[in-house]
């Protein structure tokens, strides 16, 4: 992306952008091959440049850059912040650097509002590496960026371009080797193939008419997901059809996510009802069934060339499932059952991925509660798959303590398994949507394009910055799911409608919308 303004001070300040210094003597960039000052507990307070950094700002404004009280580890933290509006950079070379990959990790909070804050890594050799600054105002998030070091150097920047009143605290930084990705980029389409067979249109931003799935994977897409209802009411969302979608998600070179509910409709912490075909059944004939069920479903994917890369055995089970049998108030039975499902998925292909999936991804005590117990109770499973709705289960920070604390107390990676965002209030149907009052959105987030996409910019680095790699990825909720008449949430009523296509990722004109940028994240 071409900015002016940073071509502009490049040419003016070469010092300060850690160009050209190679002809200059070491001693004239105060430079060394780690960060000095990182915790900013140098200066005290009201320092406008800190021990070891330097500040910019094109329009003279290098007093809205400061240290103040209130650090995250230590004592202080470098804020920015003004009264009016202002454009500011505090910023720090590093030079004879060993090449090779960098993260930089830094603590940060902010009130939101800015046309842009973010840190970033430049003049490193490749291309600058950016990662926006979340919006919080009370709890402190860890975000990383990754870089590769060609040239020996690399300078660390925190900007802010900012409006009157808004603020950005950053504290902690480290420079250290290693590097972060985000492997799973993905969204469920469960809601895809019945779209289309009831007229449902999707279309690239340009306005081109395509293939959804062609069309996120284009957007970067690499893994898809697909729920399985045992014998739904609709006849979708069933074996027949997991299948056939399944051969067009695999043949976009995608990656397949099978999530099976366990019921003949929606399975989530409020029901967990069982299919009718396996009502009355005993116990001991539901672990029949589970594994029966499960076998059956991934053994016919896997005929067909479509084998399945992971599997949910379960959706957001935080109360068990198969109720009441597989009810939580009785592990043992829920733990039976879960290790059936699992040992249906290997049976069929040892390498398929086993994730275990709950919601409320901002619930520590109860994400705690929930997998003590089902490691208590032998439960075999792989990964950790955790729902995280910023409008329902608490904050970023929240989100972040719960899905760190995940990965290392339980040794998993992790993934965010359901979130997503609306990009307007209004419904396009008759049927109210889910989430259509700006009371209920998440401060600093409004219900836009730009606040759909900066929504999952900074989900994505939440789960990025996962200790030790362990941030798997991320799957957006229903990316698909329009407002198509017939492809309404009750599967035993036609005429119901969607309270969701608010939250697709493709608009009300059908266009691919500018949130799915972020399936390309890194």
């Amino acid at each position: 992306m071409f900015h002016p303004r940073r071509t502009l001070r490049a040419l003016l300040l070469p010092l300060a952008a850690g160009l050209a210094l190679t002809a200059l003597p070491a001693q004239s960039a105060h430079a060394a091959s780690t960060l000095t000052n990182a915790g900013f507990e140098s200066n005290g307070t009201g320092t406008t440049t800190p021990t070891g950094w330097s500040t910019y700002s094109a329009g003279g404004q290098t007093a809205a850059s400061f240290t103040e009280a209130g650090g995250h580890g230590g004592s202080y933290r470098l804020t920015h912040y003004s009264a009016s509006a202002y454009k500011v950079e505090t910023y720090q070379y590093l030079s004879g650097l060993t090449n090779g990959n960098y993260k930089l990790t830094a603590w940060v909070r902010s009130g939101g509002g800015q046309n842009s804050a973010y840190l970033a890594l430049k003049n490193c050799g490749g291309a600058e590496q950016r990662t926006d600054i979340p919006v919080s105002s009370s709890g402190w998030i860890r975000i990383v960026t990754p870089v590769a070091v060609t040239n020996n150097q690399c300078t660390i920047s925190i900007n802010s371009d900012a409006k009157a009143g808004n603020w950005i605290n950053v504290d902690d930084l480290t420079f250290t080797s290693g590097t972060a990705s985000l492997p799973i980029k993905g969204s469920d389409v469960s809601s895809l193939a019945k779209s289309e067979a009831k007229g449902g249109v999707y279309k690239y931003s340009s306005g081109t008419t395509g293939d959804a799935l062609a069309i996120l994977k284009s957007a970067g897409q690499n893994y898809a997901r697909l729920k399985v209802w045992v014998n739904p009411a609709d006849g979708y969302n069933n074996k027949t059809h997991v299948l056939a979608t399944a051969k067009r998600i695999k043949a976009q070179g995608m990656k397949l996510l099978v999530d099976f509910h366990y019921s003949d409709t929606w399975a989530d912490p409020g029901a967990q009802s069982k299919p009718a075909a396996w009502a009355g059944h005993s116990y001991s004939q539901l672990k029949t069934d589970v594994y029966n069920h499960t076998y059956d479903v991934l053994n016919a994917l896997k005929a067909q060339g479509t084998t399945a890369d992971m599997v949910q055995v379960g959706n957001e089970i935080n109360g068990g499932m198969l109720w009441n049998e597989g009810s939580t108030s009785n592990w043992s039975q829920l733990a039976g059952l879960l290790n059936s499902g699992y040992d249906a998925v290997k049976a069929v292909n040892s390498g398929t991925t086993v994730a275990l999936h709950l919601a409320k991804g901002g619930d520590l005590a109860g994400t705690r509660w929930w997998f003590d117990s089902a490691v208590s109770n032998g439960v075999k499973f792989d990964v950790i798959g955790l729902s995280y709705y910023g409008y329902w289960h608490g904050t970023l920070a929240d989100f972040q303590t719960t899905l760190d604390d995940a990965a290392t107390r339980y040794g998993k990676p992790v993934y965010l398994a359901e979130t997503a965002y609306p990009f307007r209030l209004d419904s396009k149907d008759s049927h109210e949507n889910i989430i259509d009052l700006s009371s209920e959105l998440v401060s600093g987030y409004p219900a836009s394009t730009a606040g759909q996409t900066q929504w999952m910019k900074d989900v994505a680095s939440v789960v990025e910055a996962v200790p030790n790699g362990r941030g798997l990825g991320i799957f957006y909720w229903e990316s698909t799911w329009t407002a198509v008449t017939g492809n309404g949430w009750d599967p035993t009523d036609p005429s119901s409608g969607n309270g969701w296509e608010n939250q697709a990722l493709f608009g009300y004109d059908d266009r691919a919308l500018p949130a799915m940028a972020w399936l390309s994240h890194r």
